[in-house]
């Protein structure tokens, strides 16, 4: 059952967002070389509870850590540690908080120093993928329609689309109706809907350098590229509204869409 959420509704599910926004903000200076992911997870942690917030991730279904953080090859769900960041690292960092009972889910991805072409590549297509998503949320197109418009900027880019993970409707919940996959097929034509105002969406492109295939290892989380490629990973919480849409993972002087070299993707 999809939940549409009314105007109060969203006004709160914007202090949630902003608040993983205002998390981004703070962990960003030390998503540089020689960081540990385990000090980010740790300050993720410490900003969430200075907030007031609760961390999302934290025990579900057993995950053990604050954050997701993946960096090259690693796609989603990686598990904070000891693995100190380096140059050219390319790294996805998942933030999700509960703020008085409504949720607020964002990933950014990072480039550390300079990278070659194809790195920079793979993190230009997610951004741009996330923006059409976002484009086309608003009410009277469809499901079909703002998943075309990912699917035909990540497969333009001949780059690899991975459509084993999805976005999904947020609200009360993390994880509600409707799926929100990265490409359109059969199934999705045959239950396309139209996108109303009061939805809200957690839009969320993954891009690999090779193919879109990825594994799973024995951590039981961290998914990884088949191919060894890096993948970089962009999601937005946003809510469709009679004005068009409206990013609420947003922080303190951030916009929608971004000015170039500013926060907010």
């Amino acid at each position: 059952m999809i939940h549409y959420k009314s105007g109060r509704e969203i006004e709160r599910m914007a202090i949630a967002g902003e608040m993983v926004a205002q998390t981004f903000q703070q962990i960003a200076p030390l998503v540089v070389a020689g960081t540990s992911t385990q000090e980010i997870d740790d300050a993720v942690r410490d900003m969430v509870q200075a907030l007031g917030g609760k961390p999302l991730f934290l025990g579900y279904n057993g995950f053990p850590a604050h954050c997701c953080i993946s960096v090259n090859d690693e796609v989603v769900h990686g598990i904070p540690g000891p693995r100190v960041l380096v140059e050219s690292d390319l790294v996805s960092v998942d933030i999700g908080i509960e703020m008085e009972g409504f949720c607020g889910d964002s990933a950014r991805t990072f480039l550390i120093g300079e990278a070659d072409e194809l790195t920079r590549q793979v993190l230009s297509v997610c951004r741009a993928a996330l923006a059409a998503g976002i484009a086309g949320a608003y009410p009277g197109n469809t499901l079909v329609g703002l998943i075309g418009a990912i699917e035909a900027v990540i497969r333009e880019s001949r780059l690899g689309l991975v459509e084993n993970f999805v976005g999904h409707g947020i609200g009360r919940n993390m994880h509600e109706e409707p799926q929100v996959p990265n490409f359109v097929s059969p199934v999705l034509q045959r239950n396309d809907l139209e996108l109303r105002s009061g939805l809200v969406l957690a839009i969320e492109p993954m891009v690999n350098s090779g193919t879109g295939a990825v594994r799973t290892l024995d951590d039981g989380w961290t998914v990884v590229t088949a191919d060894g490629g890096v993948s970089a990973h962009c999601e937005h919480s946003v809510a469709i509204t009679d004005d068009g849409p409206r990013v609420l993972t947003l922080g303190p002087g951030e916009c929608w869409p971004p000015v170039s070299g500013t926060p907010g993707q």
